[in-house]
């Protein structure tokens, strides 16, 4: 049986659990493919560097091109990151007729279309289950398990450390910035935490789960983005007492073939599956029209079980090459792109204001909404020691953004209205 040679572009916390699991489930992965599999080279930065895992020096060089430019590789995993320079080497090892698989979502959501596109004229597979919800089989599910049903809405939590923010905030009342502080000793959240705060990694996860869901070509500008940094522990508080958890959510939904995409800080009814998932956990709730609700959940980083995901996909590329089905399964959207536009956007608000503490704000308040079409579930006015002010919290029924932020451009103008302190999607 002749072995199956893998190259390894980069031998980080991913690249080391590739090796990990290829190493240590040989029998169990040649049993599967028919063959041995091989990591015959790997590019690394540092080739003197200790490592965590045993590896022959020989097989590294600082030279991604070593990897690429070997005849003998059949399969390059990609496992560096990077986006520019990324997208060179693996459009180089596609046009050498190499399959490529990747962890990288930064570069699928940027230029995933090129690549599939490249792939597809090569005949190549490029997989990249990996770059979605670490060891959740997300995006194979999207593409096999909902090939016959035509997918809604995908809502999910994606990114662990927001979740592990929201989560200590709301389980400790502690500060967004205690937590965050904490985040950073423990190694979830980055030096500079910017991508993950801001919603910027979720918003690259949601591009690609639209993409694939809805197969039309969602780039990361078609996404609505807001990160958590200005959740207060009072919002959390606020969400407990109206039965609410906080949570970041990507929510991507479609009617009559328009879709919208955000990322949000979104208050979730505590009685849906998504408000228990906690600490570093992702889940992605998908709604089919056929199948209605399924709901999947596991680790969203993390060496193996990331790792597992892009061995996954390795063991796929494999098998479609004994069968010579290679770049056959490729999902390239053929969908028209139609956004919704904000008067086709709905969804229920949370609002807390602070407002002057007299006779007839209220008044005003409920006058501007009947004002702009938006309908009220609920007022509750707060009392609180250390606000002289009033606290109204109010939750809307679905309304649309574009009503909404009429009515939010009104109470700036309003006396009344001390400040509008919190505004907050509400699902489930």
């Amino acid at each position: 049986m002749k072995p199956i040679k893998v190259g390894l572009l980069g031998l980080g916390t991913v690249g080391t659990g590739v090796v990990r699991i290829v190493e240590g489930h040989q029998e169990d992965l040649s049993s599967q493919v028919g063959s041995p599999i091989i990591i015959e080279k790997i590019a690394v930065k540092n080739t003197e560097k200790e490592r965590s895992v045993a590896v022959d020096n020989a097989k590294l060089t600082d030279n991604p091109l070593d990897v690429i430019r070997d005849p003998e590789i059949d399969v390059v995993v990609e496992v560096m990151g990077g986006i520019e320079q990324t997208k060179e080497y693996i459009l180089e090892a596609l046009d050498r007729g190499k399959h490529i698989v990747t962890a990288n979502k930064d570069l699928m959501a940027l230029h995933g279309a090129e690549i599939l596109a490249k792939a597809q004229e090569k005949q190549c597979d490029v997989f990249y289950e990996a770059s979605v919800a670490g060891g959740i089989p997300i995006i194979r599910t999207l593409i096999e398990g909902f090939s016959s049903d035509r997918i809604m809405k995908i809502m999910g939590i994606v990114n662990g450390t927001t979740n592990f923010i929201l989560t200590k905030m709301s389980q400790e009342g502690a500060s967004y910035e205690d937590v965050l502080a904490e985040a950073q000793q423990l190694g979830y959240a980055e030096a500079d935490p910017t991508s993950d705060v801001e919603g910027l990694d979720a918003a690259r996860k949601m591009a690609i789960l639209g993409t694939l869901g809805f197969r039309t070509n969602v780039e990361l500008k078609d996404v609505s983005v807001k990160g958590i940094s200005q959740v207060s522990k009072e919002d959390i508080l606020y969400a407990k007492r109206l039965g609410y958890e906080m949570k970041l959510l990507g929510i991507a939904d479609r009617e009559d073939e328009q879709v919208s995409i955000s990322v949000q800080p979104t208050m979730v009814r505590t009685s849906h599956p998504i408000a228990s998932v906690n600490g570093v956990f992702n889940a992605v709730y998908v709604y089919g029209e056929a199948v209605g609700e399924t709901m999947f959940y596991g680790p969203g980083a993390g060496e193996l079980p990331t790792a597992t995901s892009v061995v996954a996909d390795l063991v796929a590329v494999i098998k479609n090459l004994k069968l010579g089905v290679n770049g056959l399964k490729a999902i390239v959207p053929y969908k028209a792109k139609k956004l919704k536009s904000d008067e086709q956007i709905n969804y229920k608000n949370f609002i807390l204001l602070h407002v002057a503490d007299k006779a007839g704000v209220l008044a005003q308040i409920t006058q501007v909404f009947a004002e702009y079409g938006v309908s009220l579930e609920s007022v509750v006015q707060q009392p609180n020691d250390q606000n002289p002010d009033a606290e109204i919290i109010i939750v809307t029924h679905n309304a649309s953004k574009a009503s909404m932020d009429k009515v939010l451009s009104h109470f700036e103008s309003l006396e009344a209205i001390r400040r509008i302190k919190s505004v907050y999607r509400v699902e489930g």
